[in-house]
């Protein structure tokens, strides 16, 4: 098999990025990689979906990667885990898990999982600023995005599940496979979890992740936790400032202190990202001049710029979100030249913020738990499958209402141009068809 056909299998089966964006995963695997890097950090608290499967699956895993390898001639593997992690699993830093394919340990600190810093931190590679991480002879793929890959290749099954962790302010935490376009409000009832007044619920991380609504979102590819907290703790309240409230204290009581900046982990790395000079930029001029703010597009979105760094209580990632907005509309970005030269700042080590810092940051130090994993995937009598869980085109339907599916059947063809088909999670009744979802009932339900 060739790296042709791999990326035709991968696209075929549907496999995007199983954490962030959901980039699909055959648009990364191109000619001069020397350096496979699974992502198994989960830089984020209260999140163990990672470090379950590595538990659970590591031989899958190991596979996963051995047949990428193969299929896309890269020489080397490596397992990124955090070193804490790594031991309680009996791993250890250099540990050779199969030809080519070793583990290798970082600190754990905050946002380790960002594949600029993994990169940097596990090989000494510098992602130069706009660039891609091939740049340096390297593909990065989350550890269940090579579990996938395995399934996709050994038994030509689709993207048709996901492994999330259930967790936050609950008496139990849990780690539990289920089918993708589930209702979260059947993941939550299956383990006798509710959602009560005051309390919200994360899709991810508290850092990263998104507040959703339990009674109407669904699990899709890239959803790696539900996390139920209360609304009054600083992770919360920092998302749900408004636009407006945040420019307005941007431009009111920012002292140009310049911590945001000091403790930005890109700008650690050498990057041309000052957090300060973007909260003292107005809205308006950005909008007028966009190459002014055009460093933006260099944010990792963590916000320690704003949850730690800040004194006044501003969120310079938010204000930087608005200048993403303004340079996505005029598709504007930051890509350093062949010929500029990066320096990482001598004291990165020392500024790196610890995980255990940043949870009492975010308020949610007193909610993590070690969960019980759940090996039998929980049932779905309705899912909604979306047709845009990923970046790129969204997938097309090609199923009508009424139609009998199986599991596993394609519902949706890939778009035009950057895109994946998407797959039936469960058999049974097509009852709902738009260009943006398909919903399906089990004839049993």
């Amino acid at each position: 098999m060739s790296g042709l056909q791999l990326k035709s299998i991968m696209q075929k089966n549907g496999i995007v990025g199983a954490g962030g964006a959901g980039f699909p995963s055959y648009g990364k695997l191109t000619d001069g990689a020397s350096l496979l890097v699974i992502n198994a950090i989960e830089c984020e608290p209260l999140m163990y979906t990672d470090y379950t499967l590595v538990k659970e699956k590591l031989a899958d895993i190991v596979a996963g990667a051995q047949a990428i390898m193969e299929f896309g001639h890269i020489p080397n593997a490596i397992l990124a885990i955090k070193a804490y992690r790594a031991k309680t699993l009996g791993l250890t830093d250099g540990q050779s898990l199969a030809e080519g394919v070793r583990v290798k340990t970082v600190p754990n600190v905050y946002p380790m999982g960002d594949e600029i810093n993994l990169i940097y931190q596990t090989t000494g590679r510098l992602i130069k600023p706009g660039n891609l991480p091939i740049s340096q002879g390297v593909i990065v793929y989350n550890a269940e995005t090579v579990f996938n890959t395995r399934a996709a290749i050994r038994d030509d099954k689709p993207v048709i599940e996901k492994w999330l962790t259930v967790g936050g302010d609950i008496p139990q935490a849990y780690v539990v496979r289920v089918p993708v376009g589930m209702r979260i409000s059947d993941v939550l009832k299956a383990v006798k979890v509710t959602v009560p007044e005051h309390y919200v619920m994360f899709d991810g991380g508290p850092s990263m992740g998104t507040i959703k609504n339990p009674a109407s979102d669904v699990v899709v590819k890239t959803t790696k936790a539900l996390l139920i907290v209360p609304d009054s703790i600083p992770a919360v309240v920092n998302k749900q400032r408004t636009v407006e409230e945040n420019l307005r204290l941007a431009a009111s009581v920012c002292c140009q202190c310049t911590r945001c900046t000091e403790m930005c982990p890109r700008h650690l790395l050498g990057y041309p990202l000052e957090p300060h000079k973007m909260v003292r930029a107005t809205l308006s001029a950005a909008q007028e001049t966009p190459e002014l703010i055009r460093n933006a597009s260099l944010c990792c979105s963590c916000d320690i710029c704003g949850t730690f760094a800040c004194c006044q209580g501003i969120s310079p990632m938010m204000v930087i979100k608005e200048y993403k907005k303004i340079l996505a509309k005029n598709r504007i970005k930051y890509i350093a030249g062949p010929d500029e030269t990066f320096t990482p700042n001598p004291d990165r080590e020392n500024r790196m913020l610890t995980s255990g810092k940043w949870k009492e940051m975010l308020g949610v130090s007193r909610f993590d738990k070690h969960p019980t994993y759940i090996p039998e995937k929980l049932r779905a009598d309705k899912v909604e499958i979306r047709m845009s869980q990923h970046i790129g085109a969204p997938s097309v339907p090609c199923v009508e209402v009424g139609d009998t599916v199986t599991e596993g059947q394609m519902i949706a063809n890939a778009g035009n141009g950057l895109s994946v088909p998407q797959y039936a999670s469960i058999g049974g009744r097509v009852t709902f068809v738009d260009p943006t979802r398909i919903i399906i009932e089990a004839q049993d339900a």
